[in-house]
């Protein structure tokens, strides 16, 4: 199972530096040109992820798994939200929900959320084996 959460993992690093969110004329942003802070959060729980796979704690690789897939969450509604905000010069709200709509998320989403996934679902199904307790 640690190969799984190893490679959950690696899709939560490099899905980081995929494109997430595309804004019309600036281009494609990742999660370090999104907001500096939650790209160092991100790649804070996942040191804290490496540390409980290497050490084989799954409750601290389950934990630090729901942990991104809150912050992904959180960056989401924060980017919706922000997107909103970016177009509040515009007297009327129709416009600013269908200016606000052309920022698109991307593909890079998938795989964050993906790899947070497989920490948490690869840590949830380790069996133990009792003859091997005894």
């Amino acid at each position: 199972m640690k190969n799984i959460q190893l490679l959950g993992l690696i899709l939560v690093v490099a899905g980081s530096f995929l494109p997430l969110v595309h804004v019309p004329i600036i281009g494609n942003w990742n999660y370090w040109k999104l907001d500096h802070y939650l790209a160092i959060a991100c790649w804070i729980f996942s040191a804290c992820a490496v540390f409980g796979i290497v050490n084989s704690n799954t409750r601290m690789v389950r934990f630090f798994g729901i942990l991104l897939i809150l912050l992904f969450a959180f960056t989401l509604v924060a980017v919706k939200m922000q997107s909103l905000d970016y177009f509040s010069f515009l007297p009327f709200k129709s416009w600013r929900e269908a200016f606000a709509g052309v920022v698109k998320l991307k593909w890079g989403w998938v795989v964050e959320f993906l790899g947070a996934f497989l920490m948490i679902v690869a840590a949830g199904n380790k069996k133990v084996n009792k003859r091997t307790q005894i």
